[in-house]
């Protein structure tokens, strides 16, 4: 699920939907391009461009994640070594939440996403040369994850607040649909590609992990070269001097928002205690006994699932009780991840994730519409840096969770458990979050406040 997360936070990153009352015509579904073709969005050449680059730079992240999940594991076997990866990507985001989210708005967005790229590049050529001269220290590796996450850390939310510079204003909607689609079609071929890659059978050092690292250094070179391409300039939208009050703006923005505040934090707790993205390796060896080349299936089916719903989403846009719909796929989430806790057949486990990929991905545009849409185009970057950590922590923390109730419960009941949890969570929101649960029309004039105080409402906690 990060992924469908991960590039949440990249894409996240990872959409787009909100209020105020209308009826949709077709006129409306031509104009947004929604409806019709389908891909008024890709009229842009910056947005062709900027998501050339997100293929590749989503299928080397995604191979290079299911290399290290495996090198770490073959030099432990230690189901919490596993979790301090997630950590390691984790905490950058926590302790730069702050800086992140302002410099996204007072810098230039673009030479911002092409600095962090650039450090996540250095990362990479060191990954590759750890492996190629057969360095088995994990201590090593969460040195470099953890400057990989401080480039994610300030990368996504320049990236989320970099989209609606891209295209016109009515293809903003058809944009955030194509880019989800696109992001799932990469991550469904990217695990899978770096399964392959690992198991090659090639003679020498560059065999396994080297190869995998190689890879993925030339995606991210690839990115790096497109992103400098564009010809949007968006420059800096916060004029005001760098204070405590400019820097929590986000967070006060979000805490005041019942919508806001009750799907980030829906999304973050049901992942945290839900995601089993860090124990797959653990499964893939011990309990459905299919190796590096599982593994990357397993990673993959999450993405299929996700895939097939963005598809879905671009040509039949969710338009109303957008609420409803999102709660009970958070069910869902949770029934499946039990059911892929409890599987020892690699179809059933398969499913089970398609499933859990598909549900998850409703929450995802849902969740990010209301981000984008919901939030002035001034403080999109400090909100998006808020949202950035609670995706960090869904993701990130959430694979250090799993790995340490694995380590206590093993993996199988630390899955189960976690699906569980992820039930109660959602019920337990769709109480305290009245506002999100009835939350209809997802468009941009539905999801506006008409006044400060509907704006500011806040749930009954």
């Amino acid at each position: 699920m990060e992924f469908s997360r991960r590039m949440a936070a990249e894409s996240h990153s990872h959409g787009i939907t909100e209020t105020r009352r209308f009826e949709v015509d077709e006129h409306y579904l031509m104009s947004s391009g929604i409806g019709g073709q389908g891909t008024a969005a890709f009229r842009s050449r910056d947005f062709q461009r900027y998501q050339m680059a997100r293929v590749m730079a989503i299928l080397g992240a995604e191979a290079q994640s299911v290399a290290v999940a495996w090198q770490v594991y073959q030099i432990t076997h230690r189901a919490l070594d596993l979790g301090y990866t997630g950590l390691a990507l984790f905490l950058p985001g926590l302790l730069f939440i702050l800086p992140a989210g302002h410099t996204a708005d007072r810098y230039d967005r673009r030479v911002v996403i092409l600095v962090c790229y650039s450090l996540q590049a250095f990362c990479t050529a060191a990954l590759f040369w750890f492996a190629w001269h057969r360095m088995h220290n994990v201590l090593i590796i969460y040195a470099v994850l953890f400057l990989i996450g401080t480039g994610r850390a300030f990368s996504g939310p320049a990236s989320s607040a970099l989209v609606p510079h891209l295209v016109p204003k009515e293809h903003f909607v058809n944009a955030v649909a194509w880019g989800a689609t696109i992001f799932q079609i990469a991550n469904i071929t990217g695990p899978a590609l770096g399964g392959l890659l690992f198991t090659l059978p090639l003679h020498g050092s560059l065999g396994g992990a080297p190869l995998v690292f190689l890879f993925t250094l030339f995606s991210l070179v690839w990115f790096v070269m497109l992103v400098g391409s564009l010809d949007v300039r968006p420059g800096r939208m916060e004029h005001r001097a760098v204070s405590v009050e400019v820097l929590l703006a986000g967070f006060r923005y979000v805490a005041r928002s019942g919508l806001l505040l009750g799907s980030i934090s829906l999304d973050l707790f049901v992942v945290l205690l839900g995601g089993a993205v860090a124990l797959m390796p653990i499964f893939a060896q011990d309990i459905l006994f299919t190796g590096p080349r599982g593994l990357g299936l397993l990673r993959a089916a999450p993405a299929a699932g996700a895939l097939l719903v963005s598809v879905i989403v671009l040509w039949r846009p969710i338009q109303r009780r957008a609420g409803i719909k999102m709660f009970t796929c958070v069910a869902i989430f949770g029934v499946a991840t039990i059911v892929f806790g409890l599987s020892r057949n690699l179809i059933l486990s398969l499913c089970a994730l398609v499933v859990i990929g598909a549900s998850d991905m409703v929450s995802v545009v849902i969740r990010s519409s209301l981000l984008q849409l919901a939030t002035p185009q001034s403080m999109r970057g400090r909100v998006s840096a808020v949202n950035s950590l609670f995706v960090g922590a869904s993701n990130e923390l959430g694979e250090f969770e799993s790995g340490l109730t694995a380590h206590w419960f093993g993996a199988v009941r630390a899955v189960v458990y976690g699906g569980i949890g992820s039930l109660l969570i959602t019920g337990i929101w769709s109480a305290f979050f009245p506002a999100l649960r009835r939350a209809d029309e997802l468009t941009p004039e539905a999801l506006m406040p008409r006044d400060e105080g509907e704006q500011l409402a806040s749930p009954k906690l």
